[in-house]
């Protein structure tokens, strides 16, 4: 009975283990980024993440602006001075965006695979 109890313990912390290992890349991998809206720009102007990426983009001008893909894909409210607004990016691909109100202003996200090299 003994071996059996000790046998059934090794074999659960084997595959808590192999669990835990499976899920850390993915974690590690999917990160936060931020991209500051001020004086009629994005900044940074291009940005490369991991898909799994959640981009916060914080309005920092005195005026209003938006966050609108070229393809749809995401568009925020008219973000006032120190609104936020994010998006999670998870499939790769270069993403172009503008602000409605000012298309002049443009920036790119670009997304990785979050299984690549890093």
């Amino acid at each position: 009975m003994t071996i059996t109890i000790v046998r059934n313990i090794c074999v659960a912390a084997a595959l808590a283990v192999a669990v835990m290992a499976a899920a850390l890349p993915v974690a590690a991998l999917a990160a936060d980024a931020e991209v500051k809206i001020d004086n009629f720009t994005f900044s940074p102007q291009r940005l490369t993440v991991k898909a799994g990426t959640t981009v916060t983009w914080i309005n920092e001008d005195d005026i209003p602006h938006t966050v609108a893909s070229d393809t749809k894909l995401f568009k925020s409210k008219a973000l006032d001075t120190d609104d936020k607004y994010s998006f999670t990016f998870t499939t790769p691909g270069t993403f172009d965006y503008f602000c409605s109100l000012h298309p002049h202003m443009t920036a790119t996200i670009v997304v990785e695979a979050a299984t690549g090299s890093n």
